[in-house]
């Protein structure tokens, strides 16, 4: 399963955020269609575009608890000094991607910026 991690400045709209996540499948080479599931901080857990992207795209949202983020914090590619300041993740999106695909799962498509929003993806990984 491909899991798409987000993260946003407050207010960041459904549309930007959609954005980020084509920037993200077009990076990967894959259709939207191929994201079996949305996942962000608790600090983003109401945050109003990212409810509404989940929505639309009738996929679910995985709300990643600060414990998770640590533990996945190890497999994350890029440092965000305004994701450090605000999360106990460097990058938010990659870490809430990792954390909902799974102990073993890796990043297929790094964190990219678009429109306020950040979009990672995820992808579930066997037991090696």
């Amino acid at each position: 399963m491909i899991v798409a991690g987000l993260g946003c400045r407050k207010g960041t709209t459904r549309a930007d955020l959609l954005s980020a996540l084509d920037a993200a499948c077009t990076e990967a080479g894959i259709i939207r269609g191929s994201i079996g599931a949305l996942a962000t901080g608790e600090m983003k857990r109401q945050e109003p575009g990212i409810l509404q992207l989940a929505e639309t795209l009738g996929i679910p949202l995985h709300i990643v608890s600060d414990q998770a983020l640590l533990d996945a914090e190890p497999r994350t590619k890029t440092v965000s000094r305004h994701s450090l300041a605000q999360t106990p993740s460097s990058s938010l999106s990659e870490g809430a991607a990792l954390a909902a695909a799974g102990e073993w799962s890796e990043i297929i498509v790094p964190r990219l910026i678009s429109q306020g929003a950040t979009c990672a993806l995820a992808q579930t990984k066997d037991y090696p």
